[in-house]
This record gives C-alpha cells, sequence and structure tokens, in this order.
C-alpha cells in the first residue's frame, strides 16, 4: 500500500513523515513549490519539536518524498490523505476551495480503486457533498471510496500525536475503506490505540465538537478568574479543587489570557456558522459567549497594562512569549500578538522574545520591536508581560532581570510562574484572578482582622498583601486567657 498526502502545511507534513515511519511509501503534494522543495531537502519551513528529524531521516531513505503534481499522486498511491487548509470566510464559515481543487485535480487522474481520506476540520455534511463530486469526476471503470479521518494534533506534540494517538476515529460508508484504515494505523492500533468506527456525519462533527468543548473548558475557567478577580479568590485554587472531581479533571483549567491558534477560534466560530446554515443557531448560542470570554482576556490584559503605564507615566512594555502556546511558533490568532499590537496601536512602545516565533511574528506584524534574548526585551522596561508560558521564563533569573529592567511590575499573563523568586528579587508581582503575597508592599498593610471587602485592591490584578504571621506559639498570660475564655463559654 503506498499513501498520498495532499497538503503539506502543519498537518500534511507531520502526517506524511509519521506514515512513512509507520512503514509505508510516501508521495507529499503541495501546489507552493518553494514548500514542495524545502520539505523534499529535509527541512521543515515551521517549528514542531522531533519533526525535522523524523522527515529528514524518511526523506534520505527515499521512504519519504515531495512534489506539485497531483497526476503523479493519482498514479502512484492507493490511499490519499486531504490535509489542505479550511481556512475562516468573512462569516467564519469554513472556505472549503482548497479541498475542492484538490478534489478536482487528483480524482479524474485516477487509473486504480482507491480510498480518499479526508482529516481536514470541515463543517458537518461536507463529506456528502464530496462524495456526490467524486462520482462526478471518476473515470469510468474506477471505484473510488471516501471516509473521514479527523485530526486531533497538538502543536508541540504532533509527532507524538500521529504515531500514537490517543484515539482513531473513522468515518466510513463500506467495509472496505474500514479495512483499508486499519492497515493504514495497524501500528498504533495495536498498541492500544482505540478506534471509533462511525458514519461520515459523526466523524465531521466529533473534531469541532471536541474543539468546541475545549474551547468552552478554557472560557469556563477564565470567566471564574473574572469573579476571582473581584473577590478576593483564587482560581488556581479553585481550578485544582475542579480538577479533583473525575467528572471534570484538570486539564484546560487553567486561567489567563485564554485560548487562539488555528484551530479553536476557528472551529468555535464555523460550527456557530454551520449551524445557522442549518437553521439551528439558537442550539449553539452559547458558542458566542464562549467567544466573548476569550476575546475579553485579552482586552482586559491590555486596559491593566496601559493603566498602570498611564499611572506611572511610562510608556515601555517588555513582553515575554509572543507564539499563541509554548513549542510552537504558531501567531495564527495569538493572544500574545494580539496584546501586544493593541498595546503597540495605544502608543506603548513594545519589544517582544519568542524562542521560536520571531520571525511569523514578524510578518505578521513588523511594527513591533523584536528582541534576540529574553533580557533584551525586557531593556528599561516598566511594565514586563508573561504571555506565551515557554519552560524557558520559569528559569529566568529575576534578580538579574530586576537590573534590566527600568520597572518592576511583572504581569503573569498565563498563571505559570513561581511567585516566589520574583518577589525575593524585589517585583511588584501581578497574576489573573490569582492571590499573591507581596514582599514589597506598595500600599498600607492590611490587617488580618479586616473585613474581605477592605483587604482586596480594586482591579483586575490582585496583589494581595497581609502583615506578617503571628508568632506561632501563645505565650503562658496568652494562653490562661483563652483557657478562662474557654470555661466561661462552657
Amino acid at each position: 500500500m503506498r499513501i498520498s498526502v495532499i497538503g503539506t502545511g502543519y498537518l500534511g507534513a507531520t502526517h506524511a513523515a509519521g506514515m512513512a515511519e509507520l512503514g509505508f511509501e510516501v508521495l507529499g503534494v503541495d501546489n507552493n513549490p518553494a514548500k514542495a522543495a524545502a520539505l523534499s531537502a529535509g527541512r521543515v519551513p515551521f517549528h514542531e519539536p522531533g519533526l525535522p528529524e523524523l522527515l529528514a531521516g524518511h526523506v534520505r531513505s527515499g521512504r519519504l518524498r515531495f512534489g506539485t503534481s497531483l497526476v503523479a499522486a493519482a498514479r502512484f498511491a492507493d490511499v490519499h490523505f486531504l490535509c489542505v487548509g479550511t481556512p475562516p470566510g468573512p462569516q467564519g464559515a469554513a472556505d472549503l476551495s482548497q479541498l475542492y481543487a484538490a478534489l478536482e485535480g487528483l480524482v479524474p487522474h485516477l487509473t486504480r480503486n482507491c480510498l480518499i481520506v479526508g482529516k481536514s476540520t470541515v463543517p458537518v455534511g461536507t463529506a456528502e457533498a464530496l462524495t456526490t463530486r467524486i462520482a462526478e469526476l471518476a473515470p469510468p471503470g474506477i471505484s473510488v471510496d471516501l471516509a473521514w479521518n479527523p485530526e486531533f494534533l497538538r502543536e508541540g506534540h504532533a509527532v507524538h500525536d500521529t504515531l500514537s494517538p490517543n484515539r482513531l476515529v473513522f468515518g466510513v460508508t463500506t467495509p472496505d475503506a474500514e479495512w483499508a484504515l486499519r492497515e493504514v494505523y495497524a501500528t498504533p492500533i495495536a498498541a492500544g490505540s482505540p478506534v471509533v468506527i462511525t458514519n461520515l456525519p459523526t466523524a465531521e462533527l466529533i473534531k469541532v465538537s471536541a474543539n468546541a468543548f475545549l474551547a468552552t473548558k478554557i472560557s469556563f475557567i477564565n470567566a471564574m478568574a473574572e469573579l476571582c478577580e473581584l473577590t478576593g479568590a483564587d482560581v488556581t485554587l479553585l481550578a485544582d479543587a475542579l480538577g479533583h472531581d473525575d467528572r471534570i479533571g484538570r486539564k484546560f483549567l487553567g486561567a489567563g489570557l485564554g485560548y487562539g491558534g488555528g484551530c479553536l477560534p476557528k472551529d468555535v466560530r464555523a460550527l456557530i456558522a454551520r449551524a445557522g446554515e442549518l437553521g439551528a443557531a439558537e442550539t449553539v448560542d452559547f458558542l458566542r459567549d464562549i467567544d466573548t470570554i476569550n476575546l475579553r482576556r485579552r482586552e482586559r490584559v491590555v486596559r491593566e497594562t496601559l493603566d498602570l503605564l498611564h499611572a506611572n507615566g511610562s510608556h515601555r512594555v517588555g513582553i515575554l512569549g509572543i507564539a499563541f502556546k509554548p513549542l510552537s511558533d504558531d501567531v495564527r490568532d495569538s493572544p500574545a500578538l494580539d496584546v501586544a499590537i493593541r498595546l503597540q496601536a495605544a502608543g506603548v512602545q513594545v519589544t517582544a522574545f519568542d524562542p521560536a516565533a520571531t520571525a511569523p511574528a514578524r510578518a505578521v506584524a513588523p511594527q513591533l520591536i523584536y528582541a534576540a534574548t529574553a533580557a533584551a526585551a525586557l531593556h528599561e522596561a516598566d511594565v514586563v508581560l508573561h504571555l506565551t508560558e515557554w519552560s524557558e521564563f520559569r528559569d529566568l533569573d529575576p534578580a538579574f532581570l530586576r537590573t534590566v529592567a527600568r520597572g518592576r511590575t511583572l504581569i503573569d499573563a498565563r498563571n505559570a510562574l513561581d511567585p516566589e523568586p520574583w518577589l525575593a528579587a524585589g517585583w511588584d508581582f501581578r497574576a489573573l484572578g490569582r492571590l499573591v503575597e507581596s514582599r514589597n508592599p506598595v500600599e498600607r498593610p492590611v490587617s488580618r482582622t479586616s473585613a474581605p471587602s477592605e483587604a482586596l485592591r480594586p482591579g483586575l490584578l490582585r496583589n494581595v498583601r497581609r502583615t506578617p504571621e503571628a508568632p506561632a506559639a501563645l505565650t503562658d498570660s496568652a494562653l490562661n486567657r483563652l483557657r478562662a475564655r474557654v470555661r466561661r463559654s462552657a
């Protein structure tokens, strides 16, 4: 069995390398000659841990190659994976033009019976329409099955997710299609990856439903963070407590700046659009609120930062992280980049550092200043924003950075840094919906006998300050007074 992968962006390049690793001869096809040439030379044009080595190794072995011809793919493969983009249109609905173009270029040139497998994320009902179009395009005597096998890749973990998926969904209409997919994924299936066999519309809905649910979970905890910010509760402890409930779980309960990237925002909006097309807009009305909560987190960080700058008559911000998530150079709908752009548009001098996303960010937002190191990004900064939770940012030396920055305020918009070393180094450490003990109060210390409403500083970012702890041991006289009160109350 030989495999073609049509579309070699993030999904397609990863899938092609993964199929080669599973032992198949693979041809990747892209209509961008520069991209095909780079991949043919073993170069991955985006950041994904482990993928460059995997891809380069199989290119060298000859098991994996790339080109631009769909005609060549039609003649080469028994199974064709569609991995082209389905970007959002003006109203949020998915643009399927690349999908149809791939079929138009592939199907008329097929020379034998085969299986076409959709992996792209599409609105429910797309596969049925594609089946009709395939039947119109197929040469006489050629039988073509269509299946849907949605991807569940996590950026930064895509190689693992391809080779050891936590589930495999096969939307099929014939036993032959199921058999072929079981052959393709025989290795992970033998290793224990569960398989869900379903029809085409269910397979299409599974992917967007999963992303919509994850977006809901993230926005829920961010809504709770807003309540925590108003009341003095701690969202990190709240999330820990919720996570102990096995009906809920702790994953995706990290409050902060919200979600972004090329999947969750797009898929939520596409599901809303598709529900409207089906006459069921009210069924997913709650998803509009999910999107609103998510975008509101960015605005509130921008507003708090501007308030801090205006209060101090300052204008420089240093940003740690610009990708939408760590272990990725993806800046599509990145909350971090969005915050940086909004601040710059408000007249702030923004200098940003990201371990991987500088080049993609510069292509999108050339007006920002990009630094080569974290220290350079913080040079003379009045406020520091931690916007993408790269692990290396947890290893920074706050004492050294205190000598680099001009101001001393750090906003941890991802709730991912340990406050203690920053506080010890003299930073005014602030976090979203989280209580932080400050070693450097700038306001009147709050007595432990104060009412909760008096103990909380208003505003988005709380930095609750308390007087030193009382002595651990009671004096003899205090102990005697306590015993007397107990006896009287009895």
